[in-house]
């Protein structure tokens, strides 16, 4: 018989879309008011078919901007067949994503009373098609059900294992190998490159004249890797949180779980180990130690579920979070806060962070959009934050010219006149980075630009020289 009279019939996870929506949908509440996570739990006691329709009557996706599988997408619109999207998430998202995508004659999903999954996927479609009377794209092990019942099967984005199971119990068609993933990509979802911060935690090592006690350094590594360790948990977190905004914007949309490079269900596994890793790590620094990352952790998550919500607050609390960073490596090395230091950082990280909200409010500009989406912040703002941000940044350099003329300076450069020398470089850095950002010429973090920019390297070297002459 002709495959003309077999209908094809399409997962829609993993299979038509590089996600997953009952983890997007259940993350979009959560993001709201992680409390919405103990009415799932309730929910979940109907059922949860009756559950996936009570997140879906409460969460909104936007199906546009889903990371489709282009390969399947293509040979659904080459295809002349009767095709059916056939899956287990809400109808109200199903129906979505066939009018999106509009070449779907018909819509079979989960319906509030009926689990469209495994074996019940399976005998609906031998209730309409009859045993192999279908062909059926999946991707998972549930699949597997289905494919037993169908005449031929399109295995995508799975492993060869689910490729060779399915070839068992169906004849396939056509493999569609799963693209993405790797170490690569975890690098990337893990944003490794952000560690860079975290080398803040050495700086009360290097300001107590430590370096060289090998002690105060090995516990400054440690403080390090906990601190990266536990960054890397709240980003993947961070971006599970924020898929829709990531995919509307010009650069995160390439992000990992935005572009469905990696399965979110991974990212749920991720957040909590490398937790649970970094506090591992932090106990073994000492308990006051972990009692800063502790406090680093909370409000990073406050962070990400609501103050970056709230204009200007945001700013303030991203200054505190890079001013913890050197609380926490004085708890380290046991050493004792410096008033100098808190306060030099406080003004000058609030100075970076005005120029991360400045450059995102000119890429705004550039795409046409007048604010944020969730931000808070409108492009009118960027004279606002321009002015608020380079004065905090002088501000910063104000607490050095203080410090250097100070007591507390005196006892530890012997010559402490040459200190002044950091004053002028450092004036000149902050100007330049907002020189930078002004003209559209700043990266996304003003940190990692920072520490990767070749001025600014050779600026940080001359600092260097100053320190250690002055000593």
């Amino acid at each position: 018989m002709h495959d003309q009279a077999f209908p094809l019939c399409v997962d829609l996870d993993g299979t038509l879309i590089r996600s997953d929506l009952l983890i997007e949908s259940t993350l979009g509440l959560v993001r709201r008011n992680p409390l919405n996570i103990l009415r799932c739990g309730v929910w979940l006691l109907r059922g949860k078919a009756a559950m996936k329709r009570e997140i879906a009557a409460r969460s909104e996706i936007d199906v546009a901007l889903l990371p489709y599988d282009e390969r399947v997408v293509a040979r659904l619109r080459e295809s002349t067949r009767h095709r059916v999207l056939c899956t287990a998430s809400d109808r109200k998202y199903a129906e979505a994503v066939a009018a999106h995508i509009g070449v779907f004659d018909e819509v079979i999903a989960s319906d509030g009373e009926h689990n469209l999954a495994g074996a019940n996927k399976a005998h609906a479609l031998v209730e309409r098609y009859g045993e192999r009377g279908f062909d059926y794209a999946g991707n998972a092990t549930p699949d597997l059900k289905v494919w037993r019942s169908a005449r031929r099967a399109i295995v995508v984005n799975a492993s060869a294992g689910l490729a060779a199971s399915a070839a068992a119990v169906t004849q396939v068609d056509e493999v569609l190998p799963r693209e993405g993933g790797g170490l690569r990509v975890w690098f990337k979802a893990l944003r490794l490159h952000q560690w860079l911060k975290n080398l803040l935690v050495f700086l009360p090592l290097l300001a107590a004249h430590k370096l060289f006690q090998f002690d105060a350094a090995l516990l400054s590594l440690l403080a390090f890797v906990a601190f990266g360790l536990c960054a890397s948990g709240v980003y993947v977190l961070n971006d599970l949180l924020d898929l829709e905004s990531d995919r509307n914007h010009p650069r995160k949309r390439l992000r990992p779980f935005a572009a469905g490079t990696l399965p979110l269900a991974s990212g749920l596994v991720a957040a909590p180990l490398l937790t649970i890793a970094a506090f591992v790590v932090a106990l073994a620094v000492g308990a006051k130690f972990a009692l800063v990352l502790f406090g680093y952790w909370l409000l990073t998550l406050a962070y990400s579920f609501r103050l970056k919500r709230i204009a200007m607050l945001d700013t303030i609390v991203l200054a505190a979070l890079y001013t913890l960073r050197i609380i926490a490596g004085t708890a380290a090395i046991h050493s004792a806060l410096s008033f100098w230091l808190l306060a030099f950082s406080m003004f000058l990280f609030l100075s970076l962070a005005l120029v991360k909200r400045y450059t995102e409010l000119q890429s705004l500009v550039q795409q046409g959009r007048d604010r944020t989406d969730g931000r808070g912040y409108e492009v009118d703002d960027l004279g606002l934050i321009a002015s608020l941000g380079g004065s905090s940044g002088y501000l910063a350099v104000l607490v050095l010219a203080l410090y250097i003329n100070s007591a507390a300076s005196e006892a530890l450069y012997r010559h402490q006149q040459v200190l002044w020398l950091l004053c002028p470089l450092l004036l000149y850095w902050v100007s330049r980075v907002w020189f930078k950002a002004h003209r559209g010429l700043m990266d996304d973090d003003p940190i990692v630009f920072a520490l990767t920019d070749y001025v600014s390297r050779v600026v940080l070297v001359l600092c260097a020289v100053v320190i250690v002459a002055a000593i």
